[in-house]
């Protein structure tokens, strides 16, 4: 049996900044959107997406998210997320589809090559909540767009040509990739799939796997990213502004202490309901924001100093925010 290595806190924070492109920001342009979006980007708060694209790509403008290399669409537990259109059997086969099939024949029928709000559209297929059209996502043809202020518009495209099974191995292997060290279990839950299929997923990739021991337990990386673990540490961004529901920290059970061992300040990120953003600082998390109108505020978990304020207050200042035009103002809460 091959022996498991042995990971550090520091080590795991390092590559998941690294791969998750959060250390130095990509250069503009549909490749490194795509790279962003490896594990899909969460949208189901307003813009969060462009804001977590903006966290990773230069030139991010409020307009970005337009790109005809980027499509907008109900992914993983029929969250709305933005993936690289080259990507949707990934991130739609993969998911559970025992109502799928139906609904989405359904909608293909009424819609005829149109786009619909999919309000009206639920209630004119006699669905009394038009949120069921969630579940016809995992066929891979329907797509949305919503930024937040009004009900998402739908239509359908043709059925990816991609094996589900194939489908779901590849997005295994991109969630070890961006969250790993990671298990079965903790796959299968970010999928929105039976832990059995999880299993059996991630079983399937086992050749291509090193097992490793966390802080929090044991786990499971691609034996590529090995190196990379193992690599010297890499100069982590001064600052950064994590929307709602980012890649870098949607996480559960023991992965959230790895990344914030601290249990009431957990509680302020994860909270009930909706999550506020997290402020990343020197390649740790050190506090939450959360913006209304023009005021972005921001709860420092520690004292910062002036140049980490200054970094901070930069990335504020930077943010391409659509519904918003002018200087955004700072408020600190310590």
């Amino acid at each position: 049996m091959t022996a498991r290595l042995d990971l550090t806190r520091a080590q795991i924070l390092a590559f998941r900044r690294h791969v998750g492109a959060l250390d130095q920001r990509l250069p503009r342009g549909s490749r490194s959107l795509r790279r962003a979006a490896w594990a899909g980007l969460q949208d189901s708060m307003p813009r969060a997406a462009l804001l977590s694209v903006h966290a990773r790509v230069a030139g991010t403008e409020s307009s970005t998210l337009a790109d005809s290399s980027l499509v907008q669409l109900w992914g993983p537990r029929h969250h709305a997320y933005v993936i690289a259109a080259r990507d949707i059997a990934l991130f739609t086969l993969a998911g559970p589809r025992k109502v799928a099939e139906d609904l989405a024949a359904r909608l293909h029928a009424l819609l005829g090559g149109a786009t619909m709000k999919y309000g009206e559209a639920g209630r004119t297929l006699g669905e009394h909540n038009a949120n069921r059209l969630r579940y016809a996502a995992p066929t891979g043809t329907v797509l949305i767009r919503w930024d937040g202020a009004r009900q998402p518009t739908v239509w359908t495209v043709p059925r990816p040509e991609v094996d589900p099974r194939d489908a779901r191995l590849e997005l295994a292997r991109r969630y070890l990739h961006i969250f790993g060290p990671t298990t079965a279990e903790a796959f299968a839950n970010w999928a929105g799939i039976s832990a059995p299929r999880g299993v059996v997923a991630v079983d399937a990739l086992r050749r291509r796997l090193t097992p490793v021991r966390t802080p929090v337990g044991d786990a499971w990386i691609l034996t590529s990213d090995e190196p990379t673990f193992r690599a010297a540490s890499r100069p982590a961004a001064s600052a950064r502004l994590l929307p709602s529901g980012d890649a870098y920290f949607l996480l559960q059970g023991r992965d959230r202490e790895l990344l914030i061992p601290d249990a009431s300040r957990r509680r302020a990120l994860w909270t009930p309901r909706v999550w506020p953003g997290a402020v990343l600082v020197a390649g740790e998390i050190v506090g939450t924001w959360r913006r209304g109108l023009g005021i972005v505020t921001i709860q420092a978990w520690r004292r910062l100093t002036r140049a980490a304020r200054a970094a901070v207050e930069a990335e504020v200042a930077s943010l391409p925010l659509p519904d918003f035009q002018g200087r955004v103002v700072v408020r600190w809460e310590d």
